[in-house]
């Protein structure tokens, strides 16, 4: 390898550092943006995007990424001595994390106050999300001369712009000293007060159109997410902490981007296919034609294999003896709770990312695949954990056990522990980052 290709490494890994981490966050404001700023890092360390509506003719040694849908993203180096049957190496990710999203007409209109009308996606902690500043970023469809191709815009207003305040603890009734506020009716945004220059029924459409710099009647439909508007930062007495919204799940779009960058410039003598790919939907069951739980990999597989001319009957010999991480955040020990938590097995913030098991197949549990990654760990010297749910807690899932029914490869469900998941902002152990980063990228070597 030469210098500069380990300048290149070495430069890419130190990417990996807290503050870099912070600025992914910052503009990964929805899914949409974080397929955004995933080009963006791809594009800058050289990788050549592919239409995935068109043929392919791709090259071994070179890195390509494709964007199927506006939330769901591939990327993947081909080395240069891969050929049909070698082994693929998989990370995979999910764009979205519990939020608000607006509904398809939002304005609602009571004494002066203007507000939003809006659903909440995904499993989020909804008290975690009153009194804070909130903004809005996604998608908007406009009207165009063609049918079928309607205009489409990304959007992100990338200041604060509503708040949902909560009920002084005067009025509390007993039901809102629980949590327990209701959704349609109490948990509104509110977005500003009516006066002249504002029209009562179309106050959050004009807006929409004068960021979006079109006339209102030209926008059809729109896709837009609510997000707290709070940037991240380190905390703690040696800043071992960090906080900040969306963990669940950037820090593992991140940990992806950064080992699939890094790992390219290897290309030249690997007899590899790594690839990542970071999904949309997850959060609300991935079965969806952008989620996990579709044939859209099995599709990608097969143009590449197509793209360099194999034979795709050879496709079923790779993913035989092939691998994939499925990356999500786990469970950190909280030691306010110490009874929520198994009590042998004690995920810890920063001490490294957790290998998470269920014999229920919650997580993609393969003992095999476990021992690999845990060797993997120890012969680079990365620090790791194990993590279980409590017998009777019920944790969450992932998209590992519904990829791997449609891949059937080895998969492990690997992620930072977290505390105050799927709250409006979350808390970590900053090492894990940098942890996490350097794993995905040993295994992509």
């Amino acid at each position: 390898m030469s210098d500069r290709s380990e300048m290149r490494i070495v430069m890419t890994i130190e990417k990996a550092t807290a503050k870099d981490f912070l600025h992914f966050v910052k503009y990964a404001t929805s899914p949409f943006q974080v397929v955004e700023e995933s080009r963006t890092l791809l594009n800058e360390a050289g990788f050549e995007e592919l239409d995935f509506g068109q043929p392919w003719s791709l090259n071994p040694g070179a890195s390509y990424y494709t964007v199927p849908y506006g939330t769901t993203l591939y990327a993947f180096s081909i080395g240069k001595e891969f050929d049909e049957g070698d082994s693929i190496h998989i990370a995979s990710a999910h764009t979205d994390h519990p939020c608000l999203r607006i509904k398809p007409k939002a304005e609602m209109y009571d004494h002066g106050y203007l507000k939003l009308d809006v659903e909440f996606y995904g499993g989020a902690s909804i008290m975690t999300w009153l009194d804070r500043p909130l903004s809005i970023a996604g998608k908007v469809t406009m009207k165009s001369g063609d049918i079928y191709h309607p205009f489409t815009r990304l959007v992100d207003f990338r200041r604060p712009l509503l708040t949902i305040p909560s009920l002084a603890v005067h009025m509390t009734r007993d039901n809102t000293k629980s949590g327990d506020y209701n959704k349609q009716t109490e948990m509104l945004p509110i977005i500003g007060m009516l006066s002249e220059q504002l029209e009562k029924d179309s106050y959050f459409i004009d807006l929409l159109a004068k960021e979006c710099k079109v006339k209102a009647s030209d926008i059809l439909d729109f896709d837009l997410y609510i997000y707290n508007a709070e940037e991240g930062c380190l905390l703690g007495m040696q800043q071992e902490f960090l906080s900040a919204p969306r963990l669940d799940n950037l820090t593992s779009c991140y940990a992806c981007l950064t080992a699939i960058t890094a790992s390219s410039v290897m290309t030249e003598i690997s007899d590899r296919l790594n690839l990542i790919a970071l999904f949309d939907n997850e959060e609300i069951g991935s079965r969806t034609k952008q989620g996990a739980d579709s044939m859209i990999t099995n599709l990608l597989l097969q143009k590449i294999y197509a793209g360099l001319d194999y034979n795709p009957v050879r496709l079923t010999d790779s993913l035989f003896h092939s691998m994939m991480l499925s990356l999500d955040v786990a469970h950190a020990y909280h030691p306010n709770f110490p009874q929520k938590n198994d009590p042998n097995l004690i995920v810890t913030c920063g001490q490294g990312p957790a290998l998470k098991l269920s014999y229920c197949q919650r997580y993609a549990t393969d003992t095999e695949a476990i021992g690999m990654i845990e060797q993997l760990c120890q012969a680079n010297e990365i620090p790791y954990q194990k993590y279980v749910n409590r017998s009777d807690i019920t944790g969450g899932s992932t998209l590992g056990t519904i990829l791997s029914a449609y891949l059937p490869i080895k998969t492990v469900d690997i992620g930072i522990g977290i505390l105050a998941m799927h709250s409006a902002r979350e808390f970590m152990g900053t090492a894990d980052q940098t942890a996490l980063n350097t794993l995905v990228y040993c295994f992509f070597l």
